[in-house]
């Protein structure tokens, strides 16, 4: 068929109107702007000079509403991934999309899926607990983070986002799915579950969306995973999203089953650090470092700080001995229940909390702008997770600053993040201030 035949809609039926109500594969044409959106919030939106080589989200015609909305969250430019996923995804194809955390996919999917819903009218029919969208994401924190930007570039839309993510409240969560919602984001397990008591009918899915899939494959989801995906329609009647920071075979393997002719967009990894972020690398014994850090905090005055730390337990450790000195603190890891997690994470974005200790659970899928200072307690075992816990800061331009206490045991992960960064991270002393006496 066509894209031309295919761009018509089908009329349903008397007889077979179940089977025609099924989602079809959108098909938009190129230059359409929704100009009936034009008449609400008639804000005047910032005018964004014309850069060469880059692409700003106005070139792409979106509707007005969504257009207030991004330009509200200050998003003039698209970044790589945005550009070319979009190049492709308004017009309804597939993308399979090499981009690491951070790289601005999450605003690529969910402005494409946004502009269809506004551009195109949502199927007759359409049941409660039945998402068009559909959005997996391999942890709690990267899911409810996807269900926050939803919310905000939905502010002008009549639109509903829902989540459905372990570790929260099953009953609240039910109850959502209870209405008709337009976006579903989910962790596997979750909706598994619900799908399998019949609280979720994934059968009018129109958008599928796999982020982060190589983690989805390194923490065992896939298996479910699949089952989820065989509950939606068939993947040439679907658009999928799928992205990765890595293209393994068993990753390229996996997107040749679940998408259909997709566009591969693969925007090369990025493992060097931003150039707005002064890295710094102080060697220390393993028994200087609480009180280097505690010092670190109390006399340069630091209010915006994240400390990261390998362990739980150390996490532990450190959150009640910076608080036991009176610091302003509060800690980030897996053994913190879930709701006490959000509410943690709102207190630092509102600058109640000064420090957040964290484990690599904060290093990935959060957002939280203003942070001046990331330290490693302790350097990763993982190099890659160096280049995401400092991105922490220095977001959007703003200067940061990256501190890295090398101890013992560190001196053996240092190696191989400057191998993963490809460049030097030289070593030094502590300021004088930090090792005088108190």
């Amino acid at each position: 068929m066509s894209e031309s035949e295919n761009s018509q809609p089908t009329q349903p039926s008397a007889d077979n109107s179940e089977h025609n109500r099924r989602p079809k594969r959108r098909r938009r044409k190129p230059g359409r702007s929704n100009r009936t959106q034009q008449a609400a919030h008639q804000k005047a939106l910032p005018e964004v000079a014309p850069v060469a080589g880059k692409w700003r989200f106005q070139d792409f015609e979106l509707p007005r509403t969504l257009m207030q909305a991004i330009a509200e969250q200050e998003f003039h430019y698209c970044t790589p991934i945005q550009a070319e996923s979009l190049k492709h995804a308004l017009l309804g194809g597939d993308v399979v999309g090499k981009a690491q955390t951070g790289t601005g996919k999450t605003a690529a999917f969910l402005i494409s899926i946004l502009a269809y819903f506004l551009e195109e009218e949502a199927p007759d029919g359409q049941k409660p607990g039945a998402p068009r969208a559909l959005i997996i994401a391999p942890t709690r924190e990267l899911a409810l983070q996807i269900e926050k930007d939803a919310k905000a570039l939905m502010r002008y839309t009549p639109l509903k986002v829902a989540s459905a993510v372990g570790g929260m409240d099953y009953q609240k969560q039910r109850s959502k799915l209870e209405k008709k919602i337009d976006m579903l984001v989910a962790t596997p397990g979750r909706l598994l579950d619900f799908h399998q008591k019949r609280d979720v009918d994934l059968s009018q899915v129109e958008v599928l969306v796999l982020d982060e899939a190589d983690r989805m494959l390194s923490m065992g989801f896939i298996p479910d995973v699949k089952r989820i995906i065989g509950a939606t329609p068939k993947s040439a009647e679907r658009q999928t999203f799928l992205f990765s920071a890595t293209f393994t075979q068993d990753i390229l393997n996996l997107a040749a089953q679940w998408t259909h002719q997709p566009a591969h967009v693969e925007i090369e990894t990025d493992t060097s650090t931003a150039p707005n972020i002064d890295q710094r690398v102080y060697l220390v014994s393993d028994a200087e470092k609480f009180t280097i850090l505690r010092r670190l905090i109390e006399r340069e005055r630091l209010e915006r700080v994240m400390v990261f730390a390998n362990r739980r337990d150390l996490v532990k450790s450190l959150d009640e001995r910076l608080r036991s000195a009176g610091i302003n603190v509060a800690m980030l890891s897996g053994d913190v229940p879930q709701r006490l997690r959000l509410k943690t994470l709102e207190q630092f974005r509102d600058g109640e909390v000064a420090v957040l200790v964290a484990t690599d659970v904060a290093g990935r899928g959060i957002h939280i702008s203003d942070v001046s200072h990331v330290i490693n307690y302790t350097l990763p075992e993982d190099p890659e997770d160096y280049v995401h816990r400092i991105g922490r800061t220095g977001r959007a331009g703003a200067r940061g600053t990256s501190i890295s206490f090398v101890g013992e045991e560190d001196a053996y992960a240092l190696p191989e993040i400057e191998g993963f960064i490809k460049d030097s991270l030289p070593c030094q002393q502590p300021p004088a201030h930090l090792l005088g006496d108190d």
